[in-house]
């Protein structure tokens, strides 16, 4: 049945979301490894339901300087995706794309343009792995990286968000690769009529 507010998921909905979070997530750690050229391993995405007023809280604060990779989605499924990352995670994740060891809080524009091929890659990936799920037919934009306070960076999904309903899906993540721990968020935000088509796929 459609659901006309974000809120209204049901368990089994929320069920299907959870493997879908996984499944995209195992294929953007093998699209990073193979980018990277060494072994990436992840732990299990934690995939949960919060409200939008709790999305800066769940980063460090609003004022904790934060990464944001923005890429918008079309096609069948129409909508937003941002992997946000804090300053230290996307330190290190330049740093293994760059092999370099920078402990620098600001960024090069190097340093920029490897965080943002990086989240074309692992956000394609994703998208890749929900289109081969349901058949449909998944463009993206080309990414848009920025570095700013939580609340500046996030206010974007969260004003998204809102227009929908009081919870958004954030699915929490984190790649390691030897001493090296990136963590990191997926906010997956597909227009409501997607979201349903996206559900009517799998028979919900």
């Amino acid at each position: 049945m459609p659901i006309e507010n974000y809120s209204d998921i049901t368990d089994e909905q929320f069920d299907m979301l959870r493997e879908i979070g996984n499944i995209g997530c195992g294929n953007a750690t093998t699209a990073l490894s193979k980018m990277l050229d060494r072994k990436i391993t992840m732990k299990t995405p934690k995939v949960e339901l919060v409200e939008v007023s709790k999305f800066v809280e769940l980063i460090g604060g609003p004022e904790n300087p934060i990464i944001g990779i923005l890429l918008t989605m079309s096609g069948e499924l129409n909508g937003m995706m941002m992997f946000a990352m804090s300053q230290a995670s996307a330190r290190r994740l330049a740093n293994l794309v760059l092999m370099q060891n920078s402990s620098g809080a600001e960024f090069s524009h190097m340093d920029y343009s490897a965080l943002k091929e990086i989240g074309n890659i692992i956000m394609g990936a994703y998208m890749s792995s929900l289109a081969s799920l349901t058949g449909m037919s998944i463009r993206s934009s080309v990414p848009q990286v920025a570095y700013d306070m939580a609340g500046a960076i996030l206010s974007v999904p969260a004003i998204e968000f809102g227009r929908m309903g009081d919870k958004a899906l954030l699915i929490d993540s984190s790649f390691d690769q030897a001493d090296s721990n990136v963590d990191g968020y997926f906010v997956m935000i597909p227009e409501l009529d997607s979201y349903n088509k996206l559900m009517s796929r799998f028979g919900m």
